[in-house]
């Protein structure tokens, strides 16, 4: 069996994405099971070419896992001989002038979100990676997730009828970082770095709505920053300067109405970290990473409202869960072997750097939102 090598030069593998998600859970767990198969036989070998700004802690990670491959020179890594791919997961000030390095330098392109720190960035390498003719992918983990797939699977089968609403929470407490680490770096909480919760979080949630209800077509967000003064990793205090809060109303195409509250200031009372409520006239369903449960029309009871006595009803207990009805691996993971095998094999692949900047945009538009109190459209995108 024929083995082809590719290598994928990573930037901002030291950081905890890119390394858990990325390096770790996605290319060397690929390694792991001997390479990709590829259609047509043979395997793909991703071979990981590691970049950053500490020589140390490329080299210390490189020993770990038996990595020969790094180097501190961007330039560098994009001239190694079996560098074809180039992966960006650093900061997102730092993001847009790497990738428009590698794609000048003919790499193909994946990334992470925000793909840029504005639209006008964001478009701009997108019409860049087409004119070079080169593949590109934005990371949208969340629709490969187990409870997110079970909901597509719902949506594609009709199951809600006509689809009302959609609800999400998510979020959780970060600690300030004085009696407490923080569980996220500080940067996050500095608009000046590229933080803030709307831009972190108001890509997800375009690819989500986008992907599996329905297209997003205007939005209403209300931005705070809830704590702030914060504690770094050095254990000096800053300003918060981001929000780590934001409050969104998003109208989607047919009518349908999403909520999506997100905050890193909120104590967790839910099965999981993210949760989407959506609503339709056949009936319900609750997604969340992993699980998702689901209430049918038929089934649905009929609760009478009575403030003057305490509530009997067993609501939890009403809902069904929807079975796995196969194996889900990791999300990252899968979202790479479609991201290799479009590189490779002209597999289709849909979520390139145009699909990324409608995050973006999306982003831009719920900051611009938040400023001026209003509600705005969102435009179609085009190259």
């Amino acid at each position: 069996m024929t083995r082809r090598v590719i290598g994928i030069v990573m930037n901002g593998v030291t950081g905890r994405m890119g390394y858990r998600q990325h390096l770790v859970r996605s290319i060397l767990a690929i390694r792991e099971q001997g390479g990709l198969p590829l259609d047509g036989g043979g395997t793909l070998w991703p071979e990981p070419i590691l970049v950053g700004r500490s020589a140390d802690k490329l080299k210390e990670l490189a020993d770990r896992h038996g990595l020969t491959h790094w180097t501190t020179s961007l330039d560098e890594a994009l001239a190694h001989p079996l560098a074809e791919i180039y992966f960006d997961s650093q900061v997102t000030p730092a993001r847009e002038q790497a990738i428009k390095a590698a794609i000048a330098a003919g790499k193909h392109v994946y990334t992470e979100k925000p793909t840029a720190e504005s639209l006008e960035g964001a478009l701009e390498l997108a019409r860049l990676a087409r004119e070079a003719g080169v593949r590109s992918g934005a990371v949208q983990d969340k629709l490969f997730l187990p409870g997110l797939l079970k909901l597509k699977r719902l949506v594609d089968g009709g199951f809600f009828g006509r689809i009302l609403s959609v609800r999400g929470e998510f979020g959780y407490w970060v600690f300030e970082g004085d009696w407490q680490d923080a569980q996220r770096p500080s940067w996050n909480y500095r608009a000046e770095d590229g933080g803030g919760m709307i831009l972190d979080m108001f890509p997800h949630w375009r690819y989500v709505l986008d992907g599996i209800v329905a297209p997003v077509r205007s939005v209403y967000a209300h931005a705070a920053t809830h704590i702030p003064q914060r504690v770094d990793e050095r254990g000096e205090p800053y300003a918060a300067t981001a929000d780590d809060a934001a409050y969104g109303v998003f109208e989607l195409e047919g009518g349908i109405t999403a909520q999506i509250n997100s905050s890193w200031a909120v104590r967790v009372d839910r099965d999981e970290l993210v949760e989407f409520q959506v609503d339709g006239t056949e009936g319900s369903a609750v997604a969340g990473l992993r699980n998702c449960r689901i209430q049918h029309r038929a089934s649905t009871p009929k609760p009478v409202w009575n403030p003057d006595l305490p509530a009997t009803e067993p609501f939890r207990a009403q809902w069904q869960q929807v079975p796995d009805n196969g194996e889900f691996d990791n999300g990252f993971k899968v979202q790479w072997e479609l991201f290799l095998r479009h590189v490779v094999s002209d597999a289709p692949y849909r979520w390139d750097l145009l699909e990324g900047a409608k995050g973006v945009q999306l982003a831009e538009l719920g900051l611009r939102s938040a400023r001026e109190g209003r509600r705005l459209d969102v435009p179609e995108l085009t190259l």
